[in-house]
């Protein structure tokens, strides 16, 4: 028996070696962990259980027959985040560069299939060279057994991909179905084809950086929600974006600590609001007075910065929040705010998650560019996400709700259970300038003075139309509540919509205009 529990010592450690020590030593030289220091920081300290530790590759082609590492190129196991279970795989670019293999994939996939049975977040470490090209299409198949996997879980157990290398090709659709994409500057690196390739293509110059770094993919392609400075601060985040989030589409969620009090007022939110209406003020403020403690974590920050779309908790239940952004385009929607909200609001009904819409909007962003890259249809999605989620929905309107942004952003006519608003929200068809220009066009120009008439007309429309009483008449708004009792009203709205119950059609399911 000794020598038999010797043997099995001996084949855990060579296993832990990877690709050997001196890859090892080569991965830190680039400034990267190990799969398995990753999966450390990641975890609960001795949280780890790793599965299927023994897994050999069964390629004899191109002499792999001569090396076949234990675990084949990635560790697979479950653990705990915050003493709730998580399943976390982790590719290790020191055996055959992370390269995705047959059995690579039956590792991983096995590994979400555990995570599918038991109702666990699945959480990818992703630091791969792509398809092993010694196996050819067997090493393709085996993407695509993952990407089935990626999409049937998907609305079922959270999903989250950390790039912490390159990812290229085909492997980039795994982390594209998931909910959350992390990257890390300088390290992380994310597209179908690199900067060779498209150079010869297209003659187009670019680094590695530029055409798929953490900063292109969480700033202009919206691919990343997340870009961290380095690995450590990336799986601390992971970490933290957890903590809010249920680990089933069943589960109710976790409980957020917090010592801050529910019947806290906020007077500062009483005077945030510009007596000039075409001021910007920043809707983080608004945002931090509101949630417990002020923690709010912002998903996608620097991508479409005129929407803010995140996660924080009131009275030790998380929310979503969804916030028009005055000090960014007005607030205004445009084609990839809508988009980011429609997927944000998406996954928050997917996970029961109650969502909070703090709206200032003056409307959808015109021109030729949103028109003809269809902000038609892409504004749509928004609507449709709202229309279709089922969660608790309150909307705050603080100040602007115009047109047909009002009825998008979790109006009471689609479904909003508690629509409230400050004092100072205007809700009307459009501003009073524009409005004005339209109905006494004739009597302006025939004015002596038409600058003055103009203005007499406009504050005229103003006291009738933006304000939010004439929506209050008619029961599309709530109530009309003072700013600083906003968190209270809302902690009280949410609790009171705790056991909601709304459906919709039985079908197949809806077709979201993609």
């Amino acid at each position: 028996m000794k020598s038999a529990i010797d043997q099995l010592s001996q084949l855990r450690e060579q296993a832990k070696l990877g690709g050997g020590k001196a890859r090892l030593e080569a991965q830190h030289k680039r400034g990267k962990l190990t799969a398995r220091e990753r999966i450390n920081v990641l975890l609960d300290e001795g949280s780890f259980r790793e599965q299927d530790m023994f897994v050999r590759h069964r390629s004899s082609n191109f002499g792999l027959e001569k090396n076949r590492p234990l675990g084949d190129g990635v560790v697979t196991g479950v653990g705990k985040v915050d003493g709730r279970t998580v399943c976390v795989f982790s590719q290790d670019f020191t055996v055959f560069g992370g390269s995705l293999s047959e059995t690579h994939a039956e590792k991983i996939c096995k590994l979400m299939d555990l995570a599918m049975k038991i109702g666990a977040p699945v959480i990818g470490l992703n630091d791969s060279g792509g398809a092993r090209i010694q196996e050819g299409v067997v090493s393709l198949g085996g993407y695509a057994d993952i990407f089935l996997r990626n999409t049937m879980a998907s609305g079922v157990i959270p999903q989250i991909s950390v790039i912490l290398g390159p990812c290229a090709g085909g492997a980039v659709y795994s982390p594209a179905i998931t909910d959350f994409v992390f990257m890390v500057d300088g390290t992380s690196h994310l597209f179908v084809t690199g900067p060779n390739v498209v150079k010869t293509v297209t003659h187009e110059e670019v680094t590695f950086d530029e055409l798929g770094g953490a900063e292109t993919h969480a700033s202009r392609s919206g691919v990343a929600h997340f870009a961290m400075e380095n690995e450590i601060e990336c799986l601390q985040e992971v970490r933290r974006l957890l903590s809010f989030l249920p680990s089933n589409n069943r589960d109710n969620g976790p409980d957020v600590s917090t010592l801050d009090n529910a019947k806290r007022l906020a007077p500062a939110l009483d005077t945030i609001i510009p007596d000039n209406p075409n001021k910007p003020y920043d809707m983080h403020a608004v945002i931090a007075e509101i949630v417990d403690d002020g923690d709010f974590l912002e998903v996608h920050k620097d991508f479409a910065t005129n929407i803010i779309c995140g996660y924080g908790s009131l009275n030790g239940k998380p929310i979503g929040v969804v916030a028009n952004q005055p000090a960014s385009l007005a607030g205004v929607l445009d084609i990839d705010s809508s988009v980011k909200a429609a997927r944000f609001v998406r996954f928050c009904d997917a996970f029961n998650i109650p969502l909070l819409v703090l709206e200032d909007v003056p409307g959808f962003l015109p021109g030729t560019d949103q028109e003809w890259r269809g902000i038609i249809r892409h504004g749509a999605k928004l609507l449709y996400a709202f229309c279709e989620a089922t969660v608790p929905k309150i909307t705050v309107i603080t100040r602007k709700a115009y047109g047909g942004a009002y009825d998008v952003m979790n109006s009471k006519h689609i479904r909003g259970d508690y629509n409230f608003a400050w004092p100072t929200a205007e809700i009307a068809v459009m501003g009073a300038k524009g409005a004005v220009e339209i109905l006494h066009r004739r009597d302006i120009a025939a004015a002596e003075d038409p600058e003055a008439k103009a203005k007499e007309l406009e504050e005229e429309y103003s006291e009738t139309f933006c304000n939010p009483y004439m929506a209050a008449e008619r029961g599309f708004v709530d109530d009309v509540i003072v700013p600083s009792e906003t968190r209270i009203r809302l902690i009280e709205a949410f609790e009171l919509l705790e056991n909601k119950v709304d459906t919709n059609p039985a079908k197949k399911h809806g077709n979201i205009p993609l």
